[in-house]
């Protein structure tokens, strides 16, 4: 499973969410595997996580505070993935205009989905196994690649989204030479059928709406093929690379 030879210790940031949830499951469901599964809201974690946690990433204090955990543990994690992130709150949409610019809107999905994933790298990956496979992965989304932007409009996530692949590229780049096999990846999960994407699927044809389990599925496949030569790139969940 996800390409290693040895059996899976997984760290699911974002557990409680839909895709963060299957993975859970699916990771879970070889007894030789363990997950470490954390959220904000641990009354919503899944059943089948071995150890979990409370965590916001956009609090540095609590992702320290999970690092010295893990280590009191001595659970050394070779898969680290970020299935958190932001599009819209009950009170904000993406922005359709730059009159609809709200700096407080934009700092808190900028606090999600760029720095809470660059507080996660300088916790986490410290702990993951130096000479050996290991995967850091985080979900960003295909409208954050800058060169494939046509339509213009939701500001703040396209933004976001594109200044984490920035954060995912340089941390390849640095971890060259202390962990030579560390994957570090962005992954566009597709359109999932959740409460984040609920208002924006009206038009998604049905063949391109997937359930989490779904999108699950597909994105073991693609963490299956990566090698280190794939490190600081960005992949669509059919394994297709999406330009930054």
């Amino acid at each position: 499973m996800l390409g290693f030879d040895e059996p899976i210790r997984a760290l699911i940031i974002g557990a409680s969410g839909s895709v963060g949830n299957a993975f859970v499951e699916a990771i879970g469901s070889d007894p030789d595997n363990t997950v470490w599964a954390t959220s904000r809201n641990p009354d919503g974690l899944p059943a089948g996580c071995t150890f979990s946690s409370r965590v916001d990433i956009t609090d540095e204090v609590s992702i320290e505070a999970l690092a010295d955990e893990l280590n009191r543990s001595e659970y050394s994690p070779n898969v680290v993935l970020n299935c958190t992130g932001i599009l819209h709150t009950e009170g904000w949409g993406p922005e359709r205009s730059w009159r609809h610019f709200n700096i407080d809107t934009m700092r808190q999905v900028f606090d999600i989905n760029t720095f809470g994933v660059a507080l996660l790298a300088k916790h986490l990956i410290p702990l993951l196994p130096r000479r050996t496979r290991s995967v850091f992965a985080s979900f960003s989304a295909r409208v954050g690649s800058i060169s494939d932007n046509r339509l213009g409009g939701w500001y703040s996530y396209r933004a976001s989204k594109a200044a984490q692949n920035m954060v995912i590229k340089g941390l390849s780049i640095e971890a060259k030479m202390r962990w030579p096999e560390l994957i570090c990846v962005a992954l566009h999960p597709g359109t999932v059928r959740s409460n984040l994407s609920a208002p924006f699927t009206a038009r998604v044809p049905e063949e391109k709406l997937f359930s989490p389990t779904q999108s699950c599925s597909h994105l073991q496949a693609v963490i299956t093929d990566l090698t280190p030569t794939d490190s600081g790139n960005f992949y669509a969940w059919d394994g297709s690379p999406i330009p930054y």
